[in-house]
Formats: structure tokens, C-alpha cells, sequence
């Protein structure tokens, strides 16, 4: 749990006694990483509860109030948010602002009303798991109406346990090793990876609920995993189960000078369309950017044996139209789909797609030096 010790004004910082391992996420995280906020909400009694990804380090520290300016109590977290906004409070809260204290940070600002009592030594930001937090400001502080952003519920994890039927084979034969992969110049070509969705956006629900962006955060994690160990230097938009704005995303590719943008997704439709299956790669423009979408769906084809083609396709997504790069987006098959979702959910098959999206990037390097 996190506690009082005082500074400037009765400034104080919230120390660490913590109930559960803590280990820092910031090196985890990619330059100009994305708020570790995840959820945040105060509840009628007057506690505050917040969501992070698991392992993150928090900072939380209270000011007395002083005359017409009430209490403060604030929560710092790595990774910064996509806007600074305020939230007007109720009762004895008179106001909640999410604000960015510097690039990397995200800062939860709690402000009380003039005269709200609260006693720094008994107010704790207690860890009640690997990815909550809780506080509870006291008895002054009851009888709220509720506030809150994301929803404060644990995501389900991933459906790897959802099994194909029984007449469905999953490819088989040996992944490609490392080695087998082409090579290019140590340290020349910068890559941005764009796991779509994440945080309080799962993307697509489809079979045995599997989740969108389960299944795309682990395969570009280890995309980024292979073309760094060939030498590539990657960027990822998010490494971890946060909220990222499109924004942001294309604002670290074309601020990074990348050489290449692969937006990674997983596509759906109605649960009663199962028999819909297929992959397919969207570019914006002509040119170097459908050389790259045509190379990625030749290798995820290749990977994924039986699903239907369904091409390089012309598209208007955000995160490949205002990119200045060569950039696609990648649909990796339908979570919905009787074929498609049991690949997606099984390990082995997702490290089939990495691999595929990693060969196909380092083709079209390859091709355009």
C-alpha cells in the first residue's frame, strides 16, 4: 500500500508498503508510451478504484487545502494520456482532471471541496491485485454519485483454451527458424507496429469469446521480438492492455521517420456468419505501400493454408491514410469464423502469423532498400 510522508506545504507523497510485487513498466513500454491508465472510478462510499496494466508503479501524494482551495490527491502513471480532460466531481469532490505532467506521464488529479476534512496518515492507494488499486478517502467523503471512466472489471483473459472441431486441422510442419528469415543491414530500417485496439476497447468478441486484441497484442509482440533480433529497430504503439487513440499511433510513426507502418488486426461479423473466414491486407495508395500489403498477405496466406484469399484491398483506415510511410493494415482472420477463431486462439498458430508478418515485412525491405 501506498502512504503519507510530507513535503512543501504539506505536500506528501504516498510511500510503498506494498501488498503485491510491483515491478516498473516503463522499460517495457515504447518511447512516448500510452497512459497505463486504464479504468479509473469513485464509488458512492468515497473509494477510489483504478485499473492498470499488471506490474505498473505508482506514484500518489496529497496537499492540504488552504482557504478557498480544497484538498488535492493525485496518482502519477507511466505512459501519457491521448487528452488532458476534467471530470466535475460531486459532493465533497469538486473536481477530477486527467492531465499529462510530462510526455511520459499520466496524472490523476482528485480535488475536494474547501473544508473537506481528510487525514493523510489513514488514506492508503492499497494494491489489491496485479492490475487494481484501491483508496478509500475516508468517511468524510460518502454519499457520492459515482464517476468513473473504462470499466473497472478485470478483461477476460484470452480463449486459448478454445479447441477446433474435431473435423478442423491446424497447419502443421515446422515453424520457420530465425536463421531462415532474410537479413538486412543491422540498425538501418525502423518499423512501427500498431497492435490494434486495447485497454477498455477489446476490438472484435467472436467464438468462445475470443478477443481481438488478445490475439493481436501477442502476435506483434512477437513480430517485434523477431525483426529486432534481425536487426530492425522497432516502435510499438502499445506493448501491453491500454487505450491508444489513432492519433498517437500514426504521431509515433511519422515522428519516429519510420521506414515501415503494419497496423495488426483481427477481423469479425455476425456470430451467426461463421462460414465467413479469410485473410486479407488494406493499403491506402498505390506504390511502395501495396508492394508491403502484398507481401504480408502472401506470407499470412502461406501460413494459414484453406482460408480463403481475400487480397490486397484499397482502404481509408485512419492509421494507414495519415501515415507518411509505407504502411498496411493486416486482418489476420475472423475471431467469428468456424476456420479462422480456432487458429487465432491456439499458441502454435500464432507464432505461424508472426513469424508470416515478420517475413513479410522483412521481404519488402529486402525489395526496396
Amino acid at each position: 500500500m501506498l502512504t503519507l510522508q510530507h513535503q512543501v506545504r504539506r505536500l506528501s507523497r504516498l510511500g510503498f508498503a506494498l501488498l503485491l510485487p510491483c515491478v516498473t513498466i516503463l522499460s517495457a513500454l515504447p518511447a512516448r508510451a500510452w497512459s497505463a491508465l486504464s479504468a479509473w472510478g469513485i464509488s458512492r462510499d468515497g473509494v477510489l478504484e483504478l485499473r492498470t496494466p499488471p506490474a505498473t508503479r505508482l506514484q500518489a501524494f496529497f496537499e492540504d487545502g488552504n482557504g478557498a482551495v480544497g484538498p488535492r490527491i493525485w496518482v502519477d502513471l507511466p505512459g501519457a494520456p491521448q487528452r488532458s480532460r476534467t471530470l466535475v466531481g460531486n459532493g465533497a469532490i469538486r473536481e477530477v482532471r486527467i492531465g499529462r505532467p510530462t510526455d511520459n506521464a499520466t496524472r490523476l488529479v482528485i480535488e475536494f471541496q474547501p473544508g473537506t476534512r481528510l487525514d493523510p496518515r489513514q488514506i492508503k492507494l492499497v494494491g489489491t491485485d496485479v492490475d487494481r488499486w484501491s483508496m478509500d478517502f475516508g468517511p468524510s467523503v460518502r454519499g457520492l454519485r459515482a464517476i468513473g471512466e473504462g470499466s473497472l472489471e478485470r478483461p477476460q483473459g484470452p480463449s486459448w483454451r478454445a479447441l477446433p472441431p474435431p473435423s478442423l486441422q491446424l497447419p502443421r510442419g515446422p515453424i520457420p527458424k530465425l536463421g531462415d528469415l532474410p537479413s538486412v543491414p543491422q540498425g538501418r530500417y525502423t518499423v512501427v507496429l500498431d497492435p490494434g485496439h486495447g485497454g477498455p476497447d477489446p476490438g472484435a468478441i467472436g467464438i468462445n469469446n475470443l478477443r481481438e486484441t488478445d490475439v493481436v497484442l501477442d502476435v506483434s509482440l512477437q513480430v517485434a521480438q523477431i525483426l529486432q533480433a534481425k536487426g530492425v529497430r522497432v516502435l510499438l504503439t502499445r506493448s501491453s492492455e491500454v487505450d491508444v487513440d489513432l492519433p498517437p499511433r500514426v504521431a509515433l510513426a511519422n515522428n519516429n521517420r519510420a521506414d515501415v507502418f503494419v497496423s495488426i488486426h483481427a477481423n469479425a461479423l455476425r456470430m451467426d456468419r461463421p462460414d465467413v473466414n479469410g485473410v486479407e491486407t488494406f493499403y491506402f495508395q498505390g506504390g511502395r505501400s501495396l508492394s508491403l500489403a502484398q507481401s504480408l498477405q502472401n506470407q499470412m496466406l502461406a501460413a494459414s493454408p484453406g482460408t480463403p484469399d481475400r487480397g490486397a484491398r484499397s482502404g481509408r483506415f485512419f492509421v494507414i491514410r495519415r501515415t507518411v510511410m509505407p504502411a498496411a493494415l493486416v486482418e489476420m482472420g475472423f475471431v467469428t469464423g468456424q476456420l479462422d477463431a480456432p487458429r487465432l486462439a491456439d499458441p502454435s498458430f500464432r507464432r505461424r502469423l508472426a513469424v508470416a508478418i515478420a517475413m513479410g515485412i522483412l521481404n519488402y525491405l529486402v525489395a526496396y532498400p
